[in-house]
């Protein structure tokens, strides 16, 4: 008999996915468990497993579709007797600990959604125009605003898709999974948040001394030892002198929100693109601890296995710009979050120490700020504690594990 499994409930405040990748087609068959299918969410990338074992009988959408929860997301046939709600603790544990099944019974699957961008949505409501009469002309089909408004004067209602480039000078590169979603993340930053960078040297010259007696004991216990985790470490007790940097902004009640909790964001490049791992509870952690976890998270990051829990409650971010460091950049602030800093290559450069011109490893730090919330002055102040903390590390850190 049909078992029809709905999309799950994989978030608090999430709404729909988007299906990024199908691992079994129709016709395959799958065991309890498997992963079916990889979909993104604005809030991670999960992989969903099958809650029975049958034969796959019909999928819920393609490749790039975006569904809501509790539509149908796939069928599978299964022997009779068999199609008992499933057991929400498998569905949970295997969609990378950020999943929470629903529970799904045997059900004639709902009319397929008519995939449209929300504008073109809202536009055919407006006008009573039926949007499955309407051929799309977006990514895998999907509906603008240009198809319904070419409707609305006269056009002919089936417009075929956009044509590719007419030769082989250009290549169209469908905007989709975690892409889509940084383009949209991104957009939404720029267009809401008035932000400025200010930039300072920091002379890392402890620092780097530092990390070479304490590298040894590190790789010992596994650890690898960036500077990333050391940025940490300055970073905590400066966010707690300074809150305003530690906050967000709550629009509806237009509130400042205080955290008192240090959960710093690492920003972590992957193949699909930058993801922000959050390291919890960074005030309770000594530097090698941070270490660790900084690892951990990254190395999860780029496997897709972070929990939901590890992608949400920032309240800070850190992004590097990596082996080619470069002087400075300007890092788009994070919502909800208000501060980002940026952190490029420690280089030796030529500076003057009491009156000498002398070698030290140097670097510039950039933080962006949301000015709603932070002046220049406090920023300012924010990055030179930052900064005192780490051309004087022995302050701050503490080895603990």
């Amino acid at each position: 008999m049909a078992y029809t499994f709905k999309l799950p409930d994989i978030g608090e405040g999430v709404a729909e996915a988007e299906i990024v990748k199908w691992l079994v087609a129709v016709g395959d068959t799958v065991v309890e468990d498997q992963p079916l299918v990889e979909v993104l969410t604005d809030k991670a990338s999960v992989e969903i497993p099958s809650p029975r074992a049958g034969k796959v009988s019909q999928l819920g959408g393609a490749e790039g579709a975006t569904i809501p929860v509790g539509a149908m997301l796939i069928e599978i046939e299964v022997a009779s007797g068999g199609a008992s709600a499933p057991a929400p603790s498998k569905v949970a544990a295997a969609s990378a600990g950020a999943a929470t099944a629903t529970t799904s019974s045997p059900a004639a699957a709902p009319p397929a959604r008519v995939e449209a961008v929300p504008a073109a949505r809202q536009a055919a409501k407006e006008h009573g125009i039926d949007l499955a009469t309407i051929a799309g002309s977006g990514p895998n089909g999907r509906i603008t605003l240009e198809d319904v408004e070419r409707v609305l004067e006269g056009g002919a209602e089936a417009a075929g898709p956009s044509a590719p480039g007419g030769s082989a000078l250009e290549e169209r590169i469908p905007l989709r999974g975690m892409r889509k979603k940084i383009a949209e993340h991104m957009a939404l930053a720029a267009s809401t948040v008035p932000q400025f960078t200010f930039v300072a040297e920091a002379d890392m010259t402890a620092v780097v001394a530092h990390r070479k007696a304490a590298r040894a004991r590190a790789e010992a216990e596994g650890i690898k030892l960036t500077y990333v985790a050391y940025i940490v470490a300055a970073l905590v007790p400066a966010l707690a002198k300074y809150p305003l940097l530690n906050a967000s902004l709550d629009h509806k009640t237009q509130e400042i929100v205080l955290k008192k909790h240090y959960d710093i964001g690492i920003a972590t490049a992957t193949d699909e693109g930058l993801t922000v791992p959050v390291l919890h509870g960074a005030d309770r952690l000594g530097l090698f601890a941070i270490a660790r976890e900084i690892e951990r998270l990254a190395a999860a990051a780029r496997e897709k296995k972070l929990a939901l829990n590890e992608l949400t409650g920032g309240t800070f971010t850190v992004t590097t710009t990596g082996a080619k460091g470069g002087l400075l950049a300007t890092p788009i602030v994070h919502l909800p979050q208000v501060a980002i800093l940026g952190v490029h290559a420690i280089t030796p450069r030529a500076v003057v120490r009491d009156g000498q011109v002398v070698a030290r490893e140097m670097t510039n730090l950039s933080l962006s700020l949301d000015h709603r919330v932070v002046d220049g002055q406090v920023g300012a102040d924010f990055l030179y504690e930052v900064i005192a903390n780490l051309e004087d590390p022995a302050r701050v850190l503490r080895e603990a594990k």
